[in-house]
């Protein structure tokens, strides 16, 4: 029984927040990792030995991971960098599908080496698996293309109707504020984004909220225009087991690495989302 509790627990965890946000600050050997020449160096002897990264993604939210069209490739912001992050440590990348709200349970029972899965770098999460923070992104508003009702603001949302997707940061951007309209909002709530969107063709909405990356996805359709800037925007992460440090501190040196040579930002561009770029790469921090 203590044993199911804990999985209850850790699959709760797992499945609170969207990145797909509440965080404090955390851990990470940073005196360990500055100090090293290179990312290889503090990798664990045993995936040198091995030479494979096992690496787990999600597809389903582009631009951060789809397959290629007609394939089933995978492809995106995460799956390339976990394909450099790889090469950066000199291993040969092992990469997995699998339902979103098993792969931090799967991290954490070392199935897989790293989640990289537009994960937000949580409290909750944080007390299953450590977070080398990579990415940050806040929710964007998303209208049908141009703009009929004259969005410009959250506080133009205040009055009409609005559809969230439960249980995202997203929804609690749209809570907060309509707590501050004196005229109320009419939200309502979907399963997922795409669902969402499906009422704003329909006319029964005239707004949501998704996270900036899918925004831009989406508005790439032709369909839809984005308003404004990134709203409480927090930080995404990869996962990592809370036993296995020195991949971590690996993966954080190689991560700094990317970024130091462009090659991070060429990824990020690649998709445009450029704009979600960290200067540097932290564990558990907010």
């Amino acid at each position: 029984m203590r044993r199911a509790l804990v999985i209850v627990v850790v699959l709760a965890a797992a499945l609170t927040a969207c990145g797909r946000s509440d965080s404090s600050p955390g851990g990470g050997n940073y005196a360990r990792v500055d100090a090293a020449h290179t990312a290889r160096e503090l990798l664990p002897g045993r995936y040198r030995e091995e030479g494979v990264l096992k690496v787990v993604t999600s597809v389903g939210y582009p631009p951060m991971e789809m397959y290629a069209p007609g394939t089933t490739r995978l492809t995106g912001v995460d799956p390339d960098l976990a394909h450099a992050i790889a090469e950066e440590l000199g291993l040969r990348l092992e990469l997995s599908n699998a339902a979103f709200d098993g792969i931090v349970p799967g991290v954490q029972g070392q199935r897989w080496d790293l989640a990289l899965s537009s994960l937000s770098d949580s409290a909750k999460r944080r007390a299953a698996v450590d977070f080398v923070d990579y990415f940050r992104a806040g929710g964007v508003i998303l209208v049908r293309k141009g703009n009929p009702e004259h969005i410009r603001g959250l506080g133009d949302l205040c009055g009409k109707s609005v559809v969230l997707a439960q249980g995202s940061s997203n929804l609690k951007i749209g809570q907060e504020q309509n707590a501050r309209c004196r005229d109320g909002m009419r939200i309502s709530q979907s399963v997922d984004a795409p669902s969402g969107l499906l009422t704003i063709d329909s006319g029964r909405t005239v707004a949501t909220i998704v996270d900036y990356p899918a925004g831009i996805d989406y508005a790439k359709t032709g369909k839809y225009e984005l308003i404004g800037g990134q709203h409480t925007a927090g930080l995404w992460g990869i996962a990592v087991s809370k036993h296995n440090d020195e991949l971590r501190d690996a993966v954080q040196k190689a991560l700094g690495e990317l970024i130091a040579d462009g090659r991070y930002a060429t990824i990020l561009r690649r998709y445009g989302v450029e704009a979600n770029a960290i200067p540097t790469p932290k564990v558990n921090t907010k």
